[in-house]
């Protein structure tokens, strides 16, 4: 009569993006000839596990079975990558061989990569698979001590951090000779709070800097309390970049739910030298060279879709300089991340989506040369050259930018004057606490609703909901009767004049902060405008 064959399960997480599934490693040991065979839809790197595990076992004291011992990664129909699956094999394996107990190892969500002498190396995306395995009512896990204090970011899971398989094979019964490091064992209350990074680290980079564009500051302001996408128009060296740079120093402080969404894109992607191993508390900021593909941008990649610049600057900023020279298919990729908030990446393994709420901000020079302002004479562009110029930035796409600016350099007055008052009026900490109260407002008047910053809310609602008086909307419905500015230019004032008024603490905007919308909004034709006036001073 044949023997029975010996079985024990443990859990691992496949991710796709940054949504995964429990995927249940079982093992089987059946009095055949000695193999080691590992099934489920693994891909190649993860076909290696085998060797591995063997390697790993041995070197940590223990014997792999001389039997034929079988694996199966269920469900069978998701597809499973990377190395994270080789601490749970190993551990099936041993509790299939009666090393370890069964019992024990079934409780636990086990997560690392094996190195040859038994070592548990560090692997991505740490973060949101323990994110993924709490939501299928698991709330035991062991990871690699590499990745112990960002395990320890999700609040209700008792984690355990190990160096060495030998760790794992104590903590499941085993009894082996020698001294080995105690596991370290992170509780699973009070810890979160403890490794959020320093709030004030950020305000290396201040807005007192930027000298002689005070209006150009506090359109940046704006777009920071209301959450709004812009664009300067400007010549080189007349601060666009520097203070585009400076926007995340003025934004607030991500709320828990957010800052656990941008580290876990960080986690996935493998840059925790960003991320380090802490709560990701400040909005990030990306700034990717003209130069990006697609691919770099959106996303996607070979096996499993990785998150691309969009992602990374997810709760953040995400800074296009020269924007007229990247590629229009990357222009136009951002659309839909713009209007969605989120990017989608088909594969025929399966969808993939990341976040994608960014605060968008584009830099653009009059022409290619840059030197189409002023009496324009050093400019040499013909009005071909500028027209495809600034015709890469697309009609829709400049639609979804609510503030647009034309900036000129800071006059040698202008500067003088900076100088002597020590920068702008502000300070990137007093502009970012008039930033915080303006979105307390918001977030009051927004209650109940799906947004949270005036960006974000339909022009609809605000018409039907949120109606001005009559007297501040003259200026507006003037500029429209005129053509001056389309229908989707009309909500999108409502949305800046409901900032303005945010920021300077009034519970309704008055004709002051409705004017004030029109300018920051900027004419329908703002880079028609651009062109024209460079072909007349050539002239």
């Amino acid at each position: 009569m044949a023997a029975k064959p010996l079985l024990a399960k443990s859990y691992g997480v496949s991710l796709l993006g940054l949504a995964g599934t429990v995927v249940e490693v079982e093992s089987e040991i059946s009095s055949t000839l000695p193999g080691f065979v590992l099934v489920g839809l693994p891909d190649a790197s993860l076909s290696e596990a085998k060797d591995r595990v063997r390697a790993a076992i041995h070197n940590s004291g223990m014997k792999m079975p001389d039997r034929r011992v079988t694996v199966n990664l269920s469900p069978a129909s998701v597809r499973k990558q990377g190395s994270s699956f080789d601490l749970a094999i190993a551990v099936s394996v041993m509790a299939a061989a009666k090393v370890m107990s069964a019992k024990s190892i079934s409780g636990w969500v086990h997560l690392g990569e094996l190195g040859l002498d038994g070592s548990v190396r560090r692997i991505n995306g740490i973060l949101p698979s323990l994110l993924v395995a709490k939501s299928a009512g698991l709330t035991s896990a062991i990871v690699p001590a590499a990745n112990l204090a960002e395990a320890a970011l999700v609040d209700g899971m008792q984690v355990i951090g190990v160096h060495h398989f030998r760790e794992v094979a104590r903590l499941h019964g085993v009894d082996l000779a020698g001294d080995d490091p105690e596991p370290t064992l992170e509780l699973k209350n009070g810890k979160v709070r403890e490794l959020v990074t320093d709030a004030k680290s950020f305000l290396q980079l201040d807005m007192s800097d930027v000298h002689g564009q005070a209006e150009a500051v506090d359109a940046m302001t704006v777009a920071a309390a209301g959450g709004h996408h812009l664009l300067m128009v400007g010549p080189p060296g007349a601060g666009k970049t520097m203070m585009a740079e400076r926007l995340t120093s003025i934004l607030p402080d991500m709320n828990i739910q957010d800052a656990l969404e941008t580290t876990a894109v960080l986690s996935v992607s493998g840059n925790r030298n960003i991320a380090g191993d802490s709560l990701v508390m400040r909005p990030p900021f990306e700034a990717p060279h003209h130069s990006a593909s697609v691919s770099s941008l959106v996303g996607g990649g070979l096996g499993m879709p990785r998150p691309g610049v969009i992602s990374l600057a997810n709760n953040g900023v995400l800074f296009l300089d020269e924007a007229p020279e990247f590629q229009k298919p990357v222009l136009e990729a951002l659309r839909q991340p713009l209007e969605s908030g989120e990017v989608v990446i088909n594969r025929s393994g399966g969808t993939a989506k990341f976040p994608a709420k960014f605060q968008l901000v584009l830099a653009a020079n009059p022409c290619p040369c840059g030197n189409a302002y002023g009496t324009g004479r050093q400019c040499r562009c013909s009005d071909q050259q500028r027209t495809k110029y600034l015709n890469k930035l697309s009609g829709p796409l400049l639609d979804r930018v609510d503030i647009r600016l034309s900036i000129n350099a800071a006059s040698p007055a202008q500067m003088a004057l900076a100088r002597e008052n020590g920068g702008t009026q502000f300070s990137s900490i007093e502009l970012r606490e008039r930033v915080v109260a303006a979105r307390k407002l918001a977030a009051k008047r927004l209650q109940g609703t799906p947004w949270s910053v005036n960006a974000q809310v339909p022009g609809a609602y605000l018409r039907k909901k949120l109606p001005l008086t009559a007297e501040s909307l003259v200026k507006l419905e003037t500029a429209l009767s005129r053509g001056l500015i389309s229908m989707r230019g009309f909500d999108r004032c409502l949305r800046l004049a409901w900032s303005n008024a945010d920021l300077a603490g009034r519970e309704t905007p008055n004709h002051f902060d409705v004017a004030k919308a029109i300018y920051l909004r900027g004419p329908e034709d703002l880079l028609a405008k651009q062109i024209s006036k460079a072909g007349e001073s050539n002239e």
